[in-house]
């Protein structure tokens, strides 16, 4: 019998990529557990979760803060401790905590000792130059460092972040796994293009996902259909991006959604003329493979784990080139039915349920 304890004080987040995967996998895995006579519980931010969870997780209230991550991280310590030792006294201790975040939580002893550990990293973007300032890089390495040590997993989401960690960290091969993420989310819409589908991004609007990489592929070529991004915007990006647009002279042809809902991204996808993931960098890349179910013609940079999950096939471009973003887009949107349905059937393989077990059977493994 396993009880795992999931420290979730950074999922009251809008829709993205680590919400989703959380979304996807935590109610899967507690439904495993629960049949093995285990339970998972989530430790939630201060907020309260961003998603239902479903009846076989127990949500336990905190006083954790989301952020800013300094003090979520002081607090949150306290508040996983304090469950700790109340499950304990209840008889009913757990085996496991999991986290997902930096900085990852710190226990005192005998806990740290008594239950074993694991952590998800998403990305390593908090390395990376152009992604993240100095100050910031110079925390993470120590961070990262210090969440891997000791930890009975580690999992990726790719085999391309997999490899970063066992470079950039020493972690043992047989340590780090990947539990790769899905698409079979939305049940896709029959396809109904038309003479002013846009291109669509679906996903945070931030720096990171290299935005105006598209703008300035409209600005280069006129005949390129207009561009439409779906998702949250953070900080001032959607203020930025507007004035680029504007500047560029394609201010009428960039249109900012907003957050949209499940039932929304279906529609949207439904009528895309074709989808286009720009990111200087993707730990997986869940927009992918959602594109791909849909049958949208799809074009992605090269960067990152993009070109693993949306296979070599797919038309790519350099992350800094607005002139071979227009090639791989003109490309994208002149792709065949076959090779529409090709890349359909490859987006198959990846299965929340298929995840969901591999993560069950790498929780409950004996260390």
């Amino acid at each position: 019998m396993t009880r795992v304890l999931v420290s979730g004080v950074v999922l009251d987040q809008a829709v993205g990529g680590v919400r989703r995967h959380n979304q996807e996998l935590l109610p899967r895995v507690a439904n495993l557990l629960d049949q093995a006579g285990g339970e998972l519980a989530i430790l939630a931010p201060r907020n309260g979760l961003a998603f239902d969870p479903g009846p076989q997780v127990r949500v336990v209230a905190s006083s954790t803060p989301s952020s800013p991550p300094l003090l979520r991280g002081l607090i949150e310590s306290k508040n996983l401790a304090g469950e700790l030792r109340a499950a304990e006294e209840r008889g009913e201790p757990y085996q496991l905590v999991h986290a997902a975040h930096l900085p990852a939580p710190r226990l005192p002893k005998p806990l740290a000792t008594s239950v074993r550990r694991t952590h998800t990293v998403h990305d390593l973007r908090s390395l990376e130059q152009g992604t993240a300032s100095s100050l910031h890089r110079l925390l993470a390495k120590p961070a990262l460092a210090q969440a891997f040590a000791g930890t009975h997993r580690v999992f990726t989401v790719s085999e391309t972040v997999r490899a970063q960690v066992l470079e950039q960290f020493g972690v043992e091969p047989e340590r780090c796994v990947v539990i790769p993420n899905a698409g079979d989310h939305l049940a896709p819409l029959a396809r109904r293009p038309h003479t002013d589908s846009p291109i669509l991004h679906v996903g945070h609007v931030e720096p990171r996902k290299n935005l105006e990489r598209l703008i300035q592929a409209l600005a280069l070529a006129p005949d390129l259909p207009p561009l439409l991004l779906a998702g949250a915007a953070k900080g001032a990006e959607a203020e930025r991006l507007t004035y680029f647009a504007r500047e560029r002279g394609v201010g009428d042809r960039v249109r900012l959604l907003g957050g949209v809902t499940d039932e929304e991204l279906r529609e949207l996808y439904a009528e895309a003329a074709c989808v286009a993931i720009p990111s200087q960098l993707e730990g997986f890349g869940i927009g992918v493979l959602e594109a791909q179910l849909a049958g949208v013609p799809l074009a992605v940079s090269s960067a990152g784990a993009l070109p693993e999950v949306a296979g070599m096939d797919t038309p790519q471009f350099s992350a800094f080139s607005a002139e071979e973003c227009v090639h791989a887009l003109r490309k994208a949107l002149e792709l065949s039915p076959e090779e529409l349905d090709r890349a359909r059937e490859r987006a198959r393989r990846f299965s929340w349920d298929a995840s969901a077990k591999r993560l069950y059977e790498e929780l409950v493994a004996p260390s």
